[in-house]
């Protein structure tokens, strides 16, 4: 029966001998794998610091994109009040315009009456002063035939 004990004590032994053996293969080769995968690591970590940088310098350009945009939309404002003060100053200026041209339209109707017998009155004048002009022309015409008269007597 010692025997069946040595032999046992013998098998175990190989048996744990066999375990390291896989044991240690497996090992290394988690090893293997932990090392490809730390190097991956390292090589992400540094494309993430190259990110970090690339993400912040854009950021920095959006944030003074933004504020260009702010600062001409602001300048815009400025520029379209200006217009719809123009616009609004057009307008008082047409009703003002419209204002004045009642006015006078008024006054004109007013005086239609006065201002006909002003041509009324210039027609008369008018006539007038031919009709005093061809008589004297006509009197300086006798005058200067009784002259040519005289002198050839």
């Amino acid at each position: 029966m010692q025997i069946i004990l040595y032999l046992s004590v013998a098998l175990i032994a190989i048996a744990f001998f066999v375990l390291v053996i896989y044991l240690s293969t497996t090992l290394k080769s988690l090893q293997v794998t932990l090392t490809s995968v730390s190097k991956t690591l390292t090589g992400l970590e540094k494309q993430l610091d190259g990110v970090t940088t690339e993400t912040t310098l854009l950021l920095q350009k959006t944030n003074a994109l933004a504020e260009d945009i702010q600062q001409k939309s602001e300048s815009l404002n400025s520029v379209v009040e200006a217009v719809k003060d123009v616009g609004t100053t057009v307008s008082q200026f047409n009703g003002t315009l419209k204002n004045i041209t009642n006015s006078v339209d008024q006054q004109v109707e007013e005086s239609k009456e006065k201002i006909s017998q002003i041509v009324q009155w210039s027609n008369i004048i008018l006539e007038l002063k031919d009709k005093w002009q061809a008589r004297k022309q006509s009197k300086n015409e006798a005058g200067s035939n009784e002259r040519q008269r005289v002198r050839s007597h």
